[in-house]
């Protein structure tokens, strides 16, 4: 079906042709909502959001997003989407916004002082400081989704075995 590889993806993307109606699917769905309690399914017009129960939750845990288009009657497509909660997702934007433009912020300062002949370290020390939190955001990036790679994996097959039912 999918592999799910541990290239440089943050929020790894698939796209699956099913030769069952939309209906079909989301109905399919719904029903495993009543059958199992591992999973958290929420259902929102076209649209099924998959998540790792409460109590097994942590802050790295990701969720699956699948939108089932329809292109026939008796055929669809199912495009996921993997990535951690949407607060989550947030949150490490905004920090990332807010190291880039204070990185931008100390450089202006950095080249006025230099062009005014004024003493240009405070800024430049706080611009490699700006470098090495955006590194370590990318590292703590990393290593939150490989400790949720094995959620990952659970909500694939969970969705996997409620596709091959059809």
């Amino acid at each position: 079906m999918m592999q799910i590889s541990n290239k440089i993806v943050l929020r790894p993307r698939f796209s699956l042709d099913l030769n069952a109606a939309k209906n079909q699917v989301l109905e399919a769905f719904e029903e495993s909502k009543k059958n199992q309690n591992a999973i958290k399914i929420n259902i929102l017009d076209a649209h099924v959001f998959l998540k790792i129960h409460s109590a097994e939750q942590h802050f790295w845990s990701p969720q699956l997003h699948l939108e089932v288009l329809e292109t026939t009657q008796t055929c669809c497509t199912v495009k996921g989407l993997f990535g951690p909660s949407p607060t989550v997702w947030t949150l490490f934007m905004f920090f990332h916004f807010v190291t880039g433009s204070l990185f931008l912020g100390f450089g202006v300062w950095t080249y006025s002082s230099w062009s005014l002949g004024t003493p240009f370290i405070a800024p430049l020390l706080l611009m490699f400081l700006m470098v090495v939190v955006w590194i370590s955001l990318y590292l703590s990036g990393r290593l939150g989704k490989q400790k949720g790679h094995t959620q990952m994996h659970e909500l694939h097959d969970f969705m996997s075995t409620v596709l091959k039912a059809l």
